[in-house]
């Protein structure tokens, strides 16, 4: 005995045939749409949902859905697709602010030893302390949860970004002056590069670099040899001869680098530097030197040192704690 179709059949018009055939062969419009298209043209045409499943390659559920909406309310109604109500969100707005918190908070004041978060410590903690904070469906937080909720917050607890705290209250007026004087050296040198050389005195940026290590090898180095070694061959092993500061300045107009290599960086270093530039430009030449705000630069020892010098130096600072 045939199967009896209990379906009503779908009559499509010439416009909506005309319509549906336009969609079924589309290259523009979405895969579900034109899919959908050719379910109601072959519904239409008495196909069984079996043998257009099979046609299609969808399910027959798709296919129900489809004509259910197609009967009810037309072609456009069975081109659309049912709107889903979504799975309701499991964590609340609450529980993310909760885990947002946390992130702005160091680690240690919570008893850990790292200094930053990672998101394995960040996710440990939440599983930890969720229930008790009154987030159950916080317990079984992973990584990728707590970075989906602080990346969406922009909020990177794992980095570090540096900034520079505004400590001097003459900040502007020592940029200012700072940015006139670089000015003025540009002008000096551009008129030195067309050979005119009226100058009467000289720029240093000057700067000290402590804590360099001074090593010492403990066996020579192999120079390259066909064959055996294309490049320098050193040992790895190493001596520690302890630490040594470079002071140096460098001449803005010519480049040229002044130097010393101390074991410290006192005052007293800081005027021997101050003695060697002193030998080293005319006596008539005014030298204006930038630097930063360091103790050895305005001590008693270098005061007294700069009097038996009176308008021989100019010190431009920088602002304090400035870059």
């Amino acid at each position: 005995m045939p199967f009896k179709k209990l379906r009503a059949n779908l009559i499509l018009s010439e416009e909506d045939r005309i319509k549906l055939e336009q969609i079924s062969v589309s290259r523009t419009e979405t895969y579900a749409k034109v899919t959908r298209a050719k379910i109601m043209l072959r519904f239409a045409e008495g196909e069984s949902n079996s043998a257009i499943a099979r046609e299609i390659g969808v399910s027959r559920p798709t296919i129900d859905n489809c004509i259910k909406k197609a009967l009810a309310g037309g072609i456009d109604l069975g081109l659309q697709e049912f709107q889903r109500s979504g799975r309701l969100p499991i964590i609340s707005d609450d529980a993310k602010t909760w885990i947002i918190n946390l992130a702005c908070q160091k680690p240690k004041g919570f008893g850990y030893a790292q200094e930053v978060w990672t998101y394995r410590l960040l996710a440990k903690h939440v599983k930890e302390n969720a229930i008790k904070a009154g987030f159950p469906s916080l317990k079984k937080a992973g990584k990728s949860l707590i970075h989906k909720i602080l990346s969406k917050a922009s909020i990177k607890p794992h980095k570090i970004s540096y900034y520079l705290e505004k400590r001097d209250p003459d900040f502007e007026e020592k940029m200012a002056q700072v940015l006139y004087f670089y000015k003025q050296i540009q002008i000096v040198n551009e008129k030195e590069a067309k050979n005119i050389t009226d100058r009467s005195w000289a720029a240093i940026s000057y700067d000290e670099k402590p804590g360099i290590q001074a090593l010492d090898f403990t066996a020579p180095d192999l120079m390259p040899l066909s064959g055996k070694h294309s490049t320098i061959s050193r040992d790895y092993e190493y001596k520690r001869l302890g630490t040594v500061s470079l002071l140096a300045g460098i001449d803005l107009h010519n480049g040229k680098v002044h130097g010393i290599v101390r074991d410290r960086h006192r005052s007293f270093e800081f005027i021997e530097f101050l003695e060697k530039i002193n030998a080293e430009y005319p006596d008539k030449w005014k030298l204006k030197i930038i630097l930063d705000n360091h103790s050895a630069h305005i001590s008693k020892e270098t005061v007294n040192w700069l009097n038996q010098f009176p308008g021989r130096f100019e010190f431009i600072f920088t602002p304090k704690h400035g870059s």
